[in-house]
């Protein structure tokens, strides 16, 4: 696939989400912020959405959590959008055009619900074999529209999608139980190397510690020393100056001896 058709895939894809239901001036577009805290308020609604085949209350419910923040959307057009945000993250997958990603501001947030919805997966499948593997069918079939009303379009697609996951379960019964202990294998590997890495930041953690130990130790010695030799030059000047001002007490008595000696001397010639 060429640069020029994604661009032309990438807009025209940029030209339905900006308009959210794809009306064109019938609806003010969509901003950054607005389809952020739509997307948080879908994503704490997926396992919901997973759960209900007649989810038509739930985007009543997310159209009156918008109207909470401030955004007047219907539960038609937060549908609508929804697909159509799906769709363009879709794209992005099978396209592996890293452009593409770029050019989508909400690719992470879709990431992050979609991974989020993979883990809840994974733990359900290791709680029970038949459980697990009938929520799983019913997570890959609701990747692309997650709602399971009863509109025109879809009950003309009700045989197609029966056969599909009749087909989906005939496969999933057989090698459940593989699956299951395939996903416990994985997750006891995944807890094996997560205590690993924990043992490893441990022991660097020890050497490390043990390093900061031993140079502050070091650093006291280091400051024990000179604290004694401070103490030491310290004493060494008091017994200088001690010394001093002896030798100097001695010069003024032997100063005052010979200036008295002289007087003396003085004296005595004039008598």
């Amino acid at each position: 696939m060429d640069h020029g058709h994604l661009h032309h895939f990438s807009g025209g894809i940029d030209q339905s989400i900006a308009s959210g239901v794809g009306g064109g001036d019938r609806f003010p577009q969509w901003s950054v912020q607005e389809t952020r805290d739509f997307l948080m308020i879908r994503g704490e609604l997926d396992q919901t959405f997973l759960e209900t085949k007649r989810n038509k209350l739930l985007w009543e419910v997310i159209s009156g959590k918008m109207k909470e923040r401030g955004y007047n959307r219907s539960a038609e057009q937060c549908k609508a959008k929804w697909k159509n945000l799906v769709t363009r993250y879709k794209g992005c997958e099978t396209v592996e055009h890293d452009g593409m990603r770029q050019q989508f501001p909400f690719y992470n947030d879709l990431q992050a619900i979609f991974t989020a919805r993979m883990q809840r997966m994974l733990w359900m499948e290791t709680e029970g074999v038949g459980s697990g593997s009938k929520k799983r069918v019913m997570q890959l079939s609701s990747d692309d529209d997650d709602d399971h009303e009863e509109s025109d379009q879809e009950k003309a697609s009700v045989g197609k999608n029966k056969k599909r996951k009749a087909i989906k379960i005939s496969m999933g019964n057989n090698p459940s139980s593989s699956n299951v202990i395939n996903t416990k294998e994985i997750l006891d590997e995944f807890m094996k190397q997560q205590m690993h890495i924990d043992m490893e930041w441990m022991k660097t953690f020890e050497v490390k510690e043990e390093e900061r130990r031993l140079q502050e130790m070091e650093w006291r010695q280091k400051m024990e020393a000179l604290e004694h030799e401070r103490i030491m030059l310290d004493q060494t000047w008091r017994e200088r100056e001690e010394q001093r001002m002896m030798r100097e007490e001695a010069r003024s008595e032997k100063r005052d001896a010979l200036i008295t000696e002289l007087f003396n001397k003085l004296r005595r010639q004039d008598q």
